[in-house]
């Protein structure tokens, strides 16, 4: 009992200290990226804003969330806190900007986080096709996994062929020098990675998991989190030269040896600091390889500093 005791406390002082490094940090370099000041007056239609004639795909910093479809997962107050990462739905989190959405289903097409359920997958669907009919030039990245541990719906590429067919910009490496513009009126890039079934083929109407990579580091350490995101986005060739998005999620997560385990105190540890990220990349010269940056509990700040640095890419400040 001791012993553990004694883990727990080494523990809360690793979590302090590392918070204490990047608060020190942040207030040592600031956040005044290149585009940190820009706010888009219409987050709806913010790709419209920048104009879309001129919005190369590889020039944008895509706001995304992590979990996209966990607003109403699990029971209130008793099993949701441990698998919600997100509190607005799908439709209000692509009003606020997010433009890429992370979709976990199960063998039924409910939408899952481990062993807790959400709504059907449907809901998803017809929120993001409401979306799109109130706007005309925003382009969204929708990736739809197998969850870990899950069996693959039956069919179920054909199922999104047939609900998203006349939306769908069919998978082509031609896409990330291509303006907005230029796929119009197709607007969904739709990522769908099964676990067994056949994966969508090169020129098919959905894209294969090769076209989205991450590095996934599973700590509730915020520090160890944000400097491994940098060491591996630091790996990655610019955007300009890339045949594939990448991803960095501006997360940590609950640790079952830990007492904490409810998402939103345990992400909150990193949640302040996606500005200091953008900032960081900027100063290690990493700053041109920058593609999706994720959040959970997205909100409109997080939002603005990926509009902002996509404007400034877009402007020739970086």
């Amino acid at each position: 009992m001791g012993a553990e005791v004694s883990k727990q406390v080494e523990r809360r002082k690793a979590i302090d200290t590392q918070k204490k490094s990047l608060c020190d940090l942040k207030e040592k370099n600031g956040c005044n990226f290149p585009g940190y000041d820009y706010h888009v007056q219409d987050r709806k239609n913010w790709m419209s804003t920048l104009a879309p004639e001129k919005l190369h795909v590889n020039q944008i910093v895509w706001p995304g969330t992590h979990d996209s479809a966990t607003d109403e997962i699990g029971i209130p107050f008793i099993s949701r806190p441990f698998a919600q990462c997100q509190s607005l739905s799908i439709y209000q989190q692509l009003v606020t900007g997010v433009r890429v959405l992370d979709i976990r289903v199960q063998e039924d097409r409910h939408v899952c986080h481990g062993i807790l359920l959400c709504y059907h997958v449907d809901v998803v669907i017809n929120d993001v096709k409401k979306f799109l009919s109130e706007t005309h030039s925003e382009i969204i990245i929708l990736e739809i996994r197998t969850e870990f541990g899950h069996d693959d719906p039956p069919d179920f590429d054909k199922y999104l062929e047939a609900e998203l067919g006349e939306f769908l910009i069919h998978q082509d490496d031609n896409v990330f020098n291509k303006t907005i513009a230029e796929l119009l009126p197709k607007r969904i890039i739709c990522v769908w990675k099964p676990g067994k079934s056949p994966k969508p083929s090169q020129g098919s109407p959905l894209w294969s998991s090769c076209y989205l990579k991450d590095n996934w580091i599973d700590t509730d350490l915020p520090e160890k989190k944000f400097e491994s995101n940098m060491k591996y986005l630091s790996e990655q060739p610019p955007v300009t030269s890339r045949k594939f998005f990448y991803r960095v999620e501006n997360t940590v997560t609950p640790q079952a040896d830990n007492p904490v385990l409810w998402v939103k105190p345990v992400t909150e540890r990193i949640h302040p600091y996606a500005r200091l990220f953008i900032m960081e990349c900027i100063s290690r010269g990493y700053g041109d390889r920058l593609q999706i940056f994720s959040s959970d509990f997205i909100n409109e700040d997080f939002v603005d500093a990926c509009i902002g640095l996509t404007n400034a890419r877009i402007e020739g400040q970086l």
